[in-house]
């Protein structure tokens, strides 16, 4: 509702104060009125079909604006951040004649631009970021000579950047990022000579950077990130007096390390990561007193931690996949520093004693290094936003106490020597915590009260007693990954209140007694999921609003996906095929496992698991199950792996297995059925005969073993063969952590669009 009562005020704003409408003809009238009745007749629609569940927002329909092509006098146009969706009108935009300013950023605008776009000679500002347009740029906007500030960021466009826009020779700001354009830079870049912010980042475009970007003596942004760019870097943008960021790293250039460079710039943001840089850290990096941003992550950097870059007062540093080494000097950790990063190289000691000094912290990336010795008491005083210390030596039996950082989302402490009784506290609003791979005894006892936790995993440790009735009034739980413990006792029946629930690793314990009926309630497991991680949705202010900047977090619910290409692909760990693999946590939408084998469980299936129809993987193999497979299994119609193995399982496989068209494991070996192997669709090619083997008298064409005639059941139906929904070639292994590290990252890959220029030069106007 605030933005309707924005918009009519805006309105009234046009109608009663800009000259140009002061007294608008009747037709223009009548326009204005026709709009602020729709609105309101939109709006009481919308508010008569709310219900409980809704999240309170009104959705506009695009169809809303063709009053406003009435107004032809209008000169002022801002719809931005209205949930207005669906395509922009084909007609009416040519009545706009006079429209310099359109702001349309930040709705769910979609299919491509209208052709009368491209007939406003008069705009100067066009903004179109944080919508879902697509298709090509016209190569018509070349005939908008007047555009100063253009920025069609984070969209689905794709093609060539059209050659036309080199004709803009008035524009100060281009910001074409977040999209799929490819192919080459346009060669005459170098004729928009009063462009003073350049961002590309974040494309699939190709060829060399043209030598003629450094005739723009008045650029101060020059964002390439993320591209395919190649050739050797252009040593000559190191004589851009102007430039204050350069962020070129990320693509395919060739970096000449002996090159003795002399910067003629002063910059605050640097990203050289993945540029091939091998040996130290650059010395003429220690010429920018003014740097805030430094990436060089994804090299082949060697030596230890430079003094002088310790000394400089850089808020963010990100030398992460590097082969760094020594300890860390105390000096790092001033107040100033933001974000820390320097994952996967090979630093080690202990951590400074000095570390709460950095008061300003807000992630602290220390994993795959040799890091040794207790945690900094005081490490807790720091208000964190993210802490990973995963895949390092830190060992201790206690841990700091958390409590008080009521910021701190993520902690990953997995892949450690941690030992004894998990007793620390931590804080309330934690929505993922990951201490597997250590030597804890005892499952933590303070958990209850955490009312955000989305991801549990103590899987790994030497954690017994029963499994206890506490879990269940963790109601926000997705993730919950226990195995390889010695958990006893039973699977409590309460579990079935955690209706969030949609990956369970109980596998590998000292679990006995019967699989909980309620289980077949799961609704996570029961319904196809979206997004699991959702309610990181408060991530981006928690975490990001102290920077006041303007980096997308792709998660909860972000719709676009191709954000994700900033991530690393890093894996949650399931068994899967027989082995531990990995899966990407990027393909964790629509995800769903339940994994209790190898315990000690003893009872029939219960029926009520064929309810579990978002099921991919179900594993109850090893334990002392007995009686017949229930037949509703083969309801379970999105499962792709079942394995029923080394249980005392009788009678037939049911045929309606056979309905499971996305499988393409199944195992039913060393149990006691017999009679013939279902055939059609997917279970024609489940062949392996080790699969069913140590049976009592199975037959079937799988195993090459015919049936008696009185065993021959009439052919079952033929059923079309569906896409696996996940392709798992090359699937390797990984650590749960990957993916909340690129939480960071996606932050740390960009962490340069601190605001929208367009946006900054209309506040400047105004």
């Amino acid at each position: 509702m605030a933005k309707l009562l924005s918009l009519l005020m805006f309105i009234l704003f046009i109608f009663f104060f800009t000259p140009t409408l002061s007294c608008p003809p009747e037709c223009q009238k009548q326009a204005l009125l026709q709009f602020i009745a729709s609105l309101a007749n939109h709006t009481d629609d919308q508010l008569k079909s709310w219900n409980s569940s809704s999240d309170g927002r009104v959705l506009w329909n695009s169809t809303i604006l063709t009053p406003l092509f009435h107004i032809r006098t209008l000169t002022y146009l801002d719809l931005s951040f209205n949930e207005i969706e669906g395509e922009l009108p084909r007609d009416g935009f040519a009545n706009l004649s006079k429209l310099e300013y359109l702001y349309l950023q930040g709705n769910n605008f979609n299919g491509s631009l209208p052709s009368q776009l491209f007939q406003l000679r008069a705009l100067q500002f066009l903004d179109m970021d944080d919508n879902s347009f697509h298709g090509n740029i016209p190569p018509e906007i070349g005939n908008m000579t007047k555009l100063s500030c253009l920025s069609f960021s984070n969209n689905y466009f794709s093609g060539e950047i059209p050659t036309s826009i080199v004709s803009l020779k008035e524009l100060t700001t281009l910001d074409l990022s977040f999209n799929s354009l490819s192919l080459e830079i346009p060669i005459d870049f170098g004729n928009l000579s009063n462009i003073y912010h350049l961002d590309l980042s974040y494309n699939n475009l190709t060829g060399r950077i043209p030598s003629s970007i450094q005739n723009l003596t008045k650029l101060e942004t020059l964002n390439f990130v993320n591209n395919l760019l190649s050739g050797e870097f252009p040593s000559r943008l190191f004589d851009m007096k102007n430039l204050t960021s350069l962020l070129i790293g990320g693509n395919n250039l060739i970096w000449n390390n002996s090159a003795k460079i002399v910067p003629k710039f002063t910059l605050s943001e640097l990203s050289l990561k993945s540029s091939g840089l091998a040996g130290k850290i650059p010395d003429w990096i220690s010429t920018q007193k003014t740097l805030i941003h430094l990436d060089l992550s994804g090299n082949q950097l060697e030596g230890m931690f430079p003094q002088w870059l310790a000394e400089m007062e850089v808020e963010y540093i990100n030398l992460s996949d590097n082969r760094l080494t020594g300890s860390l000097p105390p000096q790092l950790f001033g107040s100033n520093l933001q974000v820390l990063s320097l994952s996967r190289n090979n630093f080690y000691g202990k951590l400074p004693s000095n570390i709460s000094n950095a008061t300003g912290l807000m992630a602290l990336m220390l994993d795959g290094n040799n890091f040794s010795g207790k945690l900094p008491k005081f490490i807790s005083n720091i208000n964190l936003c993210l802490l990973d210390l995963s895949n390092n030596k830190f060992s201790s039996n206690t841990l700091p106490d958390f409590s008080s950082n009521v910021n701190l989302l993520i902690i990953d402490l997995s892949s450690n020597e941690f030992s004894g009784e998990i007793l620390t506290n931590f804080p309330r609003g934690t929505s993922f915590l990951s201490l597997g791979k250590n030597k804890f005894s005892s499952f933590p006892r303070n958990l209850t009260h955490m009312s955000n936790l989305q991801y549990l995993g103590i899987h790994d440790n030497k954690i017994t007693g029963e499994l206890s009735n506490s879990i269940c009034l963790i109601s926000t739980l997705q993730i919950l990954i226990l195995r390889n413990n010695s958990l006893q006792g039973s699977i409590p029946d309460c579990i079935f209140n955690l209706t969030s629930l949609q990956i369970l690793d109980l596998s590998i314990n000292h679990l006995v007694g019967k699989i909980p009926t309620n289980l077949g309630n799961l609704t996570g497991m029961i319904e196809t999921p979206g997004e699991i991680f959702s309610g990181f949705g408060n991530m981006e202010t928690a975490y990001l609003g102290r920077l006041e900047t303007r980096v997308l977090i792709m998660l909860g619910n972000w719709n676009k996906p191709k954000r994700v290409m900033s991530f690393k692909t890093n894996y949650l760990i399931v068994n899967w095929k027989k082995s531990i693999q990995g899966l990407s946590f990027y393909n964790l939408k629509g995800y769903s496992l339940l994994d209790l084998s190898m315990n000690q469980l003893s009872s029939e299936i219960p029926s009520s698991l064929g309810s579990l129809k978002a099921l991919k993987i179900f594993n109850i193999s090893h334990n002392n199950l007995f009686g017949r497979i229930p037949a509703n299994l083969g309801d379970l119609e999105n499962l792709e792996s079942l394995d029923l193995s080394h249980n005392n399982l009788s009678g037939s496989i049911p045929q309606s297995i056979a309905k499971l068209l996305q499988l393409t494991t199944f195992d039913v070996s060393n149990n006691k059925l017999k009679g013939k192997i279902p055939e059609g669709s997917q279970m024609d090619t489940m062949n392996d005969p080790n699969s069913y083997a140590n049976n009592s008298g199975l037959c079937g064409m799988q195993i090459q073993v015919p049936c008696s005639e009185h065993l021959l059941p009439t052919k079952p139906p033929e059923f079309k063969s569906k896409e696996t929904w996940f392709s798992w070639e090359g699937v390797g292994i990984g650590y749960a952590v990957g993916f909340f590290v690129a939480v960071g990252i996606s932050y740390l890959s960009n962490p340069y669009k601190t605001f929208n220029y367009c946006s900054q030069q209309r506040r400047r106007r105004v």
